[in-house]
């Protein structure tokens, strides 16, 4: 016979020693509801805020009319550069645009009276879903400007639109996928690496004993997250020769640039880690804390869903994830071929983010020695 009075009793200790401190209730309970509330509103399937460049003659009313009511529509919004001199190529592979619409030479409206008519639409097609979308809500407004303003229904389209799809042609959903995969398993690794190894010395005994040893405290940090840095680091090469030699993914830029921007943000990850492993008592409290980093970085990196349908608050958060501009790092250079500003601003990010991440948990574990 089952004794009820001896589950009440384990029922009452098992409760009691996962609630009794307080971490542990904030991490089971207040954690997860923040973290609703902030998916809830940031999270979003709909392809929209699309930056889209065209650059309409003042005399060409057609190519006008399609951008006006593409930017109407609410799935666009007007590129920042409308300059001539600025190729809409470059635009794209710097990531300042995601689509560019282009006419015939002397504009549309003059090619529709010609009757060679020809509109071209460039697309960044790193992302196949919005590369998707994008084509079908251009072909839709061509459609209803061309019924609109010359009275012509399809198939009667006087004008021949054209797709060029840019830096994945086929459209292969793995190109948009690995390097999100790859960004995420060097952040795992990292992280997982240094924050279960500091925390399993803290439950063994042998963390009290670092303390009392004649070593100064900044010699047991460094040797205790330089060697997750060097470990880090050589699944890098590994990461890349499964990405390129057997899903195909492309390594159209340098790989020394790559390298380099994986080893700030391996810093970053395992600062990360050690931060987390100084809240932690056990190594229970240290996977919570791990899964409770990693659960809103992946879904604020862009890898799941488009950082441009998030509310503009939401975006600052992602900006400060440091996923998100690793991620953006690897698409760039493995896709685009790295564009120089553009690599510089988000390296650049990502140094100022590893500093800061390094400094946070170098000071705050040098008190936990303390």
């Amino acid at each position: 016979m089952i004794s009820m009075a001896l589950l009440r009793g384990f029922f009452r200790k098992e409760f009691m020693q996962a609630l009794r401190d307080p971490r542990m209730k904030f991490i089971l309970f207040v954690a997860p509801l923040i973290q609703l509330i902030i998916f809830g509103v940031a999270i979003s399937t709909d392809v929209k805020n699309i930056r889209l460049w065209a650059n309409p003659d003042s005399k060409d009313y057609i190519l006008q009319h399609v951008y006006e009511h593409s930017i109407e529509s609410g799935w666009f919004l007007p590129a920042i550069d409308n300059d001539d001199n600025v190729e809409p190529f470059d635009l794209l592979r710097g990531g300042k645009i995601d689509a560019a619409i282009i006419a015939s030479p002397g504009g549309l409206t003059k090619a529709i009276g010609r009757g060679t008519a020809d509109l071209q639409l460039l697309i960044d097609a790193t992302n196949v879903i919005q590369a998707q979308s994008v084509e079908l809500y251009i072909k839709n407004i061509v459609n209803n400007v061309v019924v609109q303003d010359l009275n012509q229904k399809p198939p009667d389209n006087p004008i021949y639109f054209s797709v060029r799809v840019l830096f994945n042609p086929t459209l292969q959903t793995s190109y948009f996928m690995i390097p999100g995969v790859m960004c995420l398993l060097m952040c795992i690794v990292s992280v997982a690496l240094t924050n279960i190894s500091i925390t399993s010395e803290k439950e063994s005994g042998t963390f009290e004993m670092l303390i009392a040893a004649p070593v100064s405290s900044t010699e047991i940090i460094l040797g205790k997250t330089i060697p997750y840095v060097i470990i880090s680091m050589f699944s890098v090469p590994l990461i890349l020769f499964v990405a390129i030699f057997i899903f195909g993914i492309p390594m159209r830029g340098s790989l020394l640039v790559l390298v380099f921007a994986s080893f700030v943000f391996v810093c970053s990850c395992v600062a990360i880690g050690t931060l987390i492993s100084t809240f932690a008592k056990n190594q229970q409290q240290s996977m919570l804390g791990m899964i409770l980093f990693l659960f809103p970085a992946v879904m604020f990196s862009g890898l799941m869903f488009p950082l441009e349908n998030m509310p503009t608050i939401m975006k600052f958060i992602a900006y400060l994830d440091p996923l998100s501009h690793f991620l953006e790092i690897l698409r760039n250079i493995m896709l685009k071929g790295g564009e120089i500003h553009f690599i510089s601003l988000h390296v650049g990010i990502l140094i100022l983010m590893a500093v800061i991440f390094v400094y946070i948990s170098f000071k705050r574990f040098r008190t936990t020695l303390q």
